[in-house]
């Protein structure tokens, strides 16, 4: 446990309670939309990019490239995304966002809500204090990769 978890919430690892939170809220988001959690995960990293490669959603996600394919299997037949050939590499696929609008719709009022409600949160700090939290997710966050990068690895 960290000296934060110890020192100020004894008996508590709030990482594992955040962890859990963030994992039931997008699974509770994706299963409103009929998606299972990675499902939908590949779906918001492909309306970021409007475009990708499998592997890149692979990459974006943690995903296998094998996962990534059924993934895109459902997305397609839901009418969310279009594969189609790409002109650079005959290889690979280019994988197409469909329906943004329609996505923006359904999401829009989730993800609405939870950025009202963290911003009321966050209005509680002071602008110090949340620049020392920014750093420490920051920091939790580049801790997570190269663990998980470590992990794969082995």
């Amino acid at each position: 446990m960290s000296k934060i978890n110890t020192i100020h919430n004894p008996g508590r690892n709030l990482g594992r309670e955040l962890a859990t939170a963030v994992i039931t809220f997008h699974e509770t988001v994706a299963r409103r939309f009929s998606m299972s959690a990675a499902e939908s995960r590949c779906l918001g990293v492909l309306n970021d990019l409007e475009v990708a490669t499998p592997g890149q959603l692979a990459q974006a996600t943690g995903l296998t490239t094998g996962a990534i394919t059924g993934i895109i299997d459902r997305l397609e037949k839901a009418g969310y995304a279009r594969r189609e050939p790409n002109p650079n590499d005959r290889r690979s696929l280019l994988i197409h966002i469909r329906q943004s609008e329609k996505i923006a719709q359904l999401l829009g009022p989730v993800f609405g809500s939870l950025a009202a409600a963290m911003a009321d949160m966050s209005s509680r700090y002071t602008p110090e204090q949340l620049a020392v939290i920014d750093r420490y997710l920051t920091q939790t966050i580049d801790v997570l990769k190269a663990e998980t990068e470590r992990l794969k690895a082995r």
